[in-house]
């Protein structure tokens, strides 16, 4: 499964190119986020790979989503794919847009790949195994090595979203004291906690389950952990909340070897 979700990565992270080089129109959602023809054709690509290999997996992906197309019964396993994470900083010709494909089972993120074909950064995870993938001009891996998150740095180093920053992230921040903040869009925010070059994302904002999946799979198999406010960790398939829409996640705490309950460990 895993090598199936690589290679629709890189194929959608090549359509995704294409769209931006190209240029594109930018849409605009009933929620009023962004959405392009990059947006749809990669989740094309994805969505058509995911039904013929794996017919009895129901999907949730992004622009279906939106869209109102929803699978009638989930189960206890399930595909969620966002086609373009941080479309805001693909139409605003940044770099760190990914490409996510992630399985979900009994709530958990089992598997998952993030692809930056912009920077070529790729990760991968799935229980007890988390890599970096190096990937060449043809879209095709080259090399692979194992990744792990890493004991918390002095100072601690937290990851920022670019585009989504809030009063309360900003709050939590400076209740860690001193820190280094690395900012970047995406879902490469769980990639660098698990590739050891962060410590904290604290996660205040909106995000959805798509948003998420892929990233988390890789943190969590490269020994991190995301948990809610409460303590608990970020479950999936979210289904008839009473104070939210489905497949909505609340705020979150992702984080290597330094967390507990939503604090970092000091």
């Amino acid at each position: 499964m895993l090598e199936i979700f690589e290679r629709l990565a890189l194929a959608a992270g090549r359509e995704v190119m294409r769209v931006f080089h190209a240029g594109c129109a930018v849409d605009r959602k009933s929620d009023s986020s962004p959405v392009t023809e990059a947006d749809r054709e990669s989740e094309k690509i994805i969505l058509a790979g995911l039904r013929a290999e794996f017919p009895d997996i129901p999907c949730v992906a992004e622009e279906e989503a939106a869209a109102g197309v929803m699978p009638g019964e989930l189960g206890e396993t399930f595909f969620l794919i966002d086609p373009l994470d941080g479309t805001k900083e693909f139409v605003n010709r940044r770099t760190d847009f990914t490409v996510n494909i992630a399985l979900a089972r009994h709530g958990v993120p089992e598997v998952g790949v993030v692809f930056a074909p912009c920077s070529g950064r790729f990760f991968s995870g799935l229980p007890g195994r988390a890599e970096a993938l190096e990937i060449d001009g043809d879209y095709r891996i080259v090399s692979r090595r194992p990744i792990s998150v890493r004991t918390a740095a002095t100072p601690l180093a937290v990851v920022a979203s670019r585009s989504h920053n809030t009063p309360e992230t900003e709050a939590y921040i400076r209740d860690l004291g001193a820190a280094e903040i690395v900012s970047v869009g995406s879902s490469l925010k769980f990639c660098l906690l698990a590739n050891g070059e962060a410590d904290v994302y604290p996660r205040f904002g909106r995000t959805m389950e798509w948003d998420t999946a892929a990233g988390d799979a890789v943190l969590r198999a490269a020994g991190g952990t995301t948990r809610t406010l409460d303590g608990k960790p970020l479950a999936y398939g979210k289904r008839n909340q009473a104070d939210d829409e489905d497949f909505a996640n609340p705020h979150f705490i992702a984080s290597g070897r330094v967390a507990t309950a939503g604090r970092v460990e000091r």
